[in-house]
């Protein structure tokens, strides 16, 4: 999938959880990598990492892997400043961009594969998956709306986008409750863990 690229957002702080969540054990390997290996494995091959926080200890994982790592030094700022430098690192070829937390990976190549399909068929520029009518990550942004991210207001998200053009989004249902799954606490990823026990 030359066209669509992916951008992995693990630069947060993981204040809530206390430790660094990227690094906690998932199946045989850490959570950073699981959600690289799930993404590896959909077919998409041009995946950018974006650093943070511990990018050090995330780096000793993630540069062993066939992705782009690179460092946004203002991810104090938040999910939004990470989100708009993924995309400057975007070749041009990157057609759309799939934007990733980097602690959800409980989501599987097939519910990526699905999002895909779903973008290449609907004709539309934004294309989110829902599980019960709750819109959830990943998500697929087209890269016509580039400028438009990088002029979204630091206080914003990527819903403000989202907003702006609803009539350009595509929600497609998916059969699992991994997309809203995230891991900000020690409860979450206990529950995680639960999943695949």
């Amino acid at each position: 999938m030359p066209d669509i690229c992916a951008i992995v957002l693990a630069a947060g702080e993981s204040k809530r959880m206390k430790v660094p969540k990227m690094l906690l054990p998932y199946r045989d390997k850490t959570i950073i990598e699981k959600v690289i290996k799930n993404i590896i494995s959909s077919g998409i091959e041009k995946i950018v990492v974006v650093l943070g926080s511990g990018k050090d200890d995330i780096l000793k994982l993630t540069g062993k892997l066939p992705v782009t790592n690179c460092y946004n030094e203002n991810y104090k700022q938040g999910m939004l400043s990470s989100v708009k430098y993924g995309f400057r690192k975007l070749d041009e070829e990157c057609g759309a961009a799939m934007i990733f937390l980097g602690d959800q990976p409980g989501i599987e190549p097939d519910v990526i594969k699905a999002i895909v399909e779903a973008y290449r068929n609907s004709g539309k520029g934004i294309v989110m998956p829902v599980f019960n009518n709750k819109r959830g990550h990943p998500l697929i942004i087209t890269g016509k709306y580039r400028e438009e991210i990088a002029g979204i207001d630091e206080s914003g998200t990527l819903r403000d986008l989202v907003h702006k053009f609803a009539e350009d989004v595509h929600e497609v249902e998916v059969k699992t409750q991994s997309i809203l799954r995230d891991i900000d606490t020690q409860e979450d990823y206990s529950n995680e863990l639960k999943q695949i026990t």
